[in-house]
């Protein structure tokens, strides 16, 4: 049976502007255009790319904010006006349900972005823990667009000046081209960059408009996934999910010291045992030579003993290496470890590495 995919509001766009279109998390999504994945890393590094996220679910939370604050790992009550937090929701067991962001971009109440393959889940998770004191509301009718790269600033500038004001994880709403949108200073790639939310009968125009620029070229799924393993930023679903932690996943700092302190979220005991003593496992960075290993690929010593996967993996075009991400014991996690990867069955040299691979260009004024 043929699977029946949604669409963005762009997707005419993409298929337009020669987009090869695949499907991710229920979507028909470009993972590349003609430019290919190698030079639209490049131009995202370099100049500025154009992603369009509007597979991600949006959505406003208005009512009693400390109902939501239990659900997450931010502290909401220091969350000021025109600030972004990147926060985790969790089960009783620590693990890490979805990662997302949750921003106060204008006055109405809490506004969420959480990943698309977890939405539907994350929705109905956060309406069932704040029933009868909040009202979560699914912004269905909202496009976002994330604007990337070091050009990003001058783009924003020339057409948005008050936003390219902001610093990174700072937000508001703005008006662009006579619409009215919501930005924020962040992004995934690892470079300095902006999210827009748009109205979606807006989307279009607004896209079209932002590729006009000559700094500015559309990206695809291929290359936001090789500029954010370059950037030591989770998948989630492939470097954390419910079976590991924030502690595991080495994102404790998503975990506010004030919550750590009350330890009033979900799993809090587990989580703090293992601070005290030590997880056994974690999310490290690792390089290697030849042939990048995938997801799935064996971590092992030198003398054959498994004791680790890669969870993420690939040609860093950037880096001009292979890198990967992965889970290993904690005795073999300190950087400058010597490791193989089994790839094809055979190992090849590794070496644990510190991350991120390629330096972080946020903008923080």
């Amino acid at each position: 049976m043929t699977e029946i995919l949604n669409k963005t509001p762009l997707h005419a766009l993409h298929v337009e502007l020669g987009g090869k279109m695949v499907p991710f998390a229920g979507y028909d999504m470009p993972v590349q255009y003609p430019l290919g994945i190698m030079g639209e890393h490049k131009q995202t590094r370099e100049k500025a790319g154009l992603f369009d996220v509007s597979h991600m679910g949006q959505a406003r939370y208005t009512g009693d904010e400390a109902a939501l604050e239990a659900l997450l790992t931010c502290d909401l009550a220091l969350l000021g006006a025109g600030e972004q937090k990147y926060t985790l929701l969790l089960n009783d067991q620590g693990g890490i349900r979805d990662d997302l962001m949750v921003s106060r971009p204008d006055g109405d109440g809490i506004f969420l972005v959480v990943n698309a393959a977890m939405k539907d889940q994350d929705f109905a998770h956060l309406e069932a823990g704040t029933a009868g004191k909040g009202k979560l509301v699914r912004l269905e009718d909202r496009a976002l667009l994330a604007l990337q790269g070091p050009a990003a600033k001058d783009v924003m500038a020339r057409l948005c000046p008050d936003a390219s004001k902001l610093i990174f994880m700072q937000c508001g709403a703005f008006t662009l081209d006579g619409v009215e949108v919501l930005v924020s200073r962040s992004g995934y790639t690892g470079e300095d960059g902006f999210e827009i939310s748009i109205p979606q009968a807006d989307a279009v125009r607004i896209a079209r408009l932002l590729l006009a620029q000559d700094e500015v070229e559309a990206i695809g799924l291929g290359a936001r996934d090789s500029l954010r393993l370059e950037a030591g930023l989770c998948l989630y679903g492939h470097d954390m999910d419910t079976t590991r932690t924030p502690v595991e996943a080495s994102l404790i700092w998503a975990l506010a010291k004030t919550r750590r302190e009350r330890g009033d979220f979900p799993g809090a005991a587990i989580i703090q045992q293992q601070i005290d003593a030590k997880t056994s496992q974690k999310r490290i960075g690792l390089t290697l030579s030849g042939a990048p290993a995938r997801e799935g690929a064996e971590i092992a010593t030198k003398d054959g003993k498994i004791v680790g996967v890669v969870t993420s993996g690939g040609f860093g075009p950037t880096f001009n290496g292979p890198v990967a991400m992965g889970y290993v014991e904690r005795d073999f996690m300190a950087e400058g470890t010597e490791l193989d990867l089994i790839v094809r069955g055979k190992p090849r040299a590794a070496t644990v590495t510190k991350l991120p691979f390629v330096p972080h260009n946020f903008f923080r004024g």
